[in-house]
């Protein structure tokens, strides 16, 4: 906490002890979710600080406590209630905090607006992944390439139903996060103007950025490989995790990871061959900070860095996929630097398969099992489709979309002949120093 300042001690006792305690009792045991709403407005909310009195640090921390709070009222109203789903800001009704006995959800947006973040009035990824979790820092080979910061200093993480796997997921998004924040600021500075992306500051970044990116894929990865007991069970992550994730007004957008801002930059950094995607992630922005709509903003409207890197080097893009192999070759003897973007172009569409990978085996998958056996989708968020709408099969097309990239047709076109010329060297060497990436939780 900050300080001397014990505004939100009290508060952040309850919601990692009790909270979790009494959510267990409702789902497990099939408590009455009153006594849930009794303890939060007989001994929680009315001793609630006046959102005025917090600095923007404070509020961050009681917005993080009170996302999880309202999330468990939201959910067990909605599962209780036959037209909850349709009625979700009900859930709310008679739930006052602080001084001023405010309704709830006017609380929480007082509290939003005390962050000075552009935080929406409800739960998000920021509130539960970002904010929640300690500190992450990302080495390579020693150098301190990114730092994520969370807003406790207790180094723990707060969840639903205090379970090892919902905080080792948490713990996971927020790795993620950090490393994509690290790729982003290599690659950000190469968008200013001037810059030339073949020279060997540039190319320096591009294989950083690459190395970062191939670290990323491999935390996925490794997190699939775990034993349920260690990583998260598919069917808590359907039937407990997911169902948290519910509506508090009926058109707002509930938390997910496809809310990540560094994910949905490196998009628009790189280039994503699929025009329906930039309406998409505007249809998120509600849900994200105020610094992360702007910067999406001016990066959606700027021409992608592979598009610069084809401008500079006078290379007509819309005539790769037609060109004659020696044409392609001899444009990359003339341009090695092209071998490098390439390779980073691949591992940003191999960080996003898995991805898709891990959407698959915790998502899809066991929802797929559950269709063909009868079982049907969960009432309140459904399993066939992602929190923010996306579907399987659009996941594929975006994943597919990444592969697709500018630069692709150069692969099939040199083959043998690029690796003579350095892409077998650049792809082993990016092999050889992943190892040296460091994903730490420091606070």
């Amino acid at each position: 906490m900050d300080g001397d300042r014990l505004l939100v001690e009290p508060t952040a006792a309850w919601v990692l002890s009790d909270l979790p305690r009494l959510n267990r009792a409702i789902l497990i045991d099939g408590a009455d979710p009153a006594e849930l709403r009794g303890t939060l407005q007989d001994k929680v909310l009315p001793a609630l600080p006046a959102p005025a009195e917090l600095t923007p640090r404070e509020a961050q921390q009681l917005l993080v406590l009170l996302s999880l709070v309202g999330a468990s009222v939201a959910r067990h109203y909605q599962e209780r209630h036959p037209d909850g789903k349709a009625t979700p800001e009900r859930a709310f009704d008679t739930l006052t905090a602080g001084p001023q006995t405010l309704p709830y959800r006017t609380y929480f947006a007082f509290l939003a607006e005390q962050t000075q973040t552009g935080h929406c009035y409800r739960d998000s990824y920021a509130s539960l992944v970002r904010w929640n979790v300690g500190t992450i820092e990302v080495r390579l080979g020693g150098e301190l390439l990114s730092v994520l910061p969370g807003v406790f200093d207790d180094g723990r993480i707060r969840s639903y139903t205090g379970t090892a796997a919902e905080e080792r997921f948490f713990l996971l998004v927020k790795k993620g996060e950090a490393v994509e924040l690290a790729v982003n600021r290599q690659l950000e500075p190469l968008t200013e103007a001037g810059v030339r992306l073949d020279d060997p500051d540039a190319v320096r970044r591009v294989r950083t950025a690459t190395v970062l990116l191939e670290a990323l894929r491999r935390l996925f990865v490794q997190f699939a490989s775990l034993p349920p007991e260690r990583g998260m069970p598919a069917e808590h992550f359907l039937d407990v995790f997911r169902q948290f994730a519910v509506h508090w007004s009926p058109d707002d957008i509930p938390p997910s990871g496809a809310l990540d801002p560094e994910s949905l930059k490196r998009d628009f950094l790189l280039g994503v061959t699929m025009p329906d995607y930039a309406p998409h992630v505007r249809r998120l922005f509600p849900a994200l900070l105020a610094a992360e709509r702007a910067a999406l903003d001016r990066l959606i409207a700027q021409p992608t860095l592979p598009q610069r890197l084809a401008a500079a080097l006078e290379i007509d893009l819309t005539a790769l996929p037609a060109a004659d192999p020696s044409v392609l070759l001899g444009l990359v003897e003339r341009h090695p630097a092209l071998v490098d973007w390439y390779s980073l172009l691949g591992s940003h569409a191999r960080a996003a398969a898995a991805h898709l990978m891990l959407s698959k085996k915790f998502l899809f998958r066991p929802q797929s099992r559950r269709d063909a056996a009868g079982l049907g989708d969960r009432p309140l968020v459904s399993n066939r489709r992602g929190t923010t709408g996306m579907t399987e099969t659009f996941l594929e097309r975006l994943t597919r979309a990444r592969r697709q990239h500018l630069l692709a047709p150069l692969a099939q076109a040199v083959k043998g002949e690029m690796a003579e010329i350095g892409a077998h060297r650049a792809v082993r060497s990016t092999a050889e120093v992943t190892g040296q990436v460091e994903i730490l939780l420091t606070g």
